[in-house]
């Protein structure tokens, strides 16, 4: 009985999500899909959303790799208030995020240096970038943190008795090893890159064709009672989701 009424809750609330899923696929007819998504509007969205999200997944990648291995390898002092400050902006909203960022780019000293040297994130496409990657990097960080701690360190430790430095036994041992958790982390960070709205229309900014990637379109279009062009870039935005948790659970299968 208890074995019947935790499956039997398990697949209620499954079924709702393909209810609540399905109902963005079957709203909408053929035609209105094919029509919004050629628009301009839709194109340039799209085109942002991908240029925007794969420069922050590399940049978060380049972070992320060396954050979770000292993460997962090293003793240092404060190494406690560290992880809770990288995995603080998972428990907060976006918004909240986004807010941080903005306080921080904007009228202060760090904004600034910035701007003196050209780096201006407040309502610009450079705000886009860096509010996705303050939002994806913690889960990176994260994932390849457990998935360096899978990889035993009997391994480093004889490679490094044979003569390779720390780094060598890092990009020829630790990292081949790691390979499906860093597909893993590469995926799910440029999921969350496409799908950030919250941090990207704080410090981005929600403007139509300048700073508009997928989901301030969605956003915009429903506010503006556009459904037909809400609705395809939440399909859009589904698809893509589909095919990174479809790529995360192969890789963590494997790991």
């Amino acid at each position: 009985m208890f074995r019947f009424s935790l499956t039997a809750v398990t697949f209620f609330i499954t079924l709702l999500l393909v209810l609540a899923i399905g109902s963005l696929f079957v709203v909408p007819s053929l035609e209105d899909i094919r029509q919004n998504i050629w628009s301009p509007e839709m194109r340039f969205s799209l085109k942002l959303s991908l240029i925007t999200g794969l420069t922050s997944t590399v940049l978060v990648m380049i972070f992320a790799l060396p954050i979770g291995y000292a993460l997962s390898r090293f003793k240092f002092w404060g190494k406690g208030f560290v992880k809770t400050i990288i995995d603080m902006p998972i428990a907060f909203p976006e918004l909240v995020l986004g807010l941080c960022l903005l306080l921080l780019f904007g009228n202060t000293a760090v904004g600034k240096l910035l701007n003196s040297a050209g780096l201006n994130f407040v309502f610009t496409k450079k705000g886009i970038v860096a509010a996705q990657f303050f939002t994806a990097l913690p889960y990176a960080i994260r994932i390849m943190k457990s998935t360096f701690d899978y990889v035993n360190p009997r391994i480093e430790f004889v490679s490094r008795s044979l003569g390779y430095s720390m780094f060598e036994t890092f990009i020829n041992i630790s990292l081949p090893l790691a390979k499906n958790g860093t597909l893993a982390s590469t995926v799910i960070s440029f999921a969350r890159c496409i799908g950030t709205f919250g941090t990207v229309l704080i410090l981005a900014g929600g403007s139509y064709m300048r700073t508009e990637v997928l989901p301030i379109t969605l956003y915009l279009n429903i506010s503006y009672g556009n459904m037909g062009m809400a609705l395809t870039s939440g399909i859009v935005l589904m698809v893509v989701s589909f095919i990174a948790i479809f790529i995360f659970e192969k890789a963590e299968v494997s790991i």
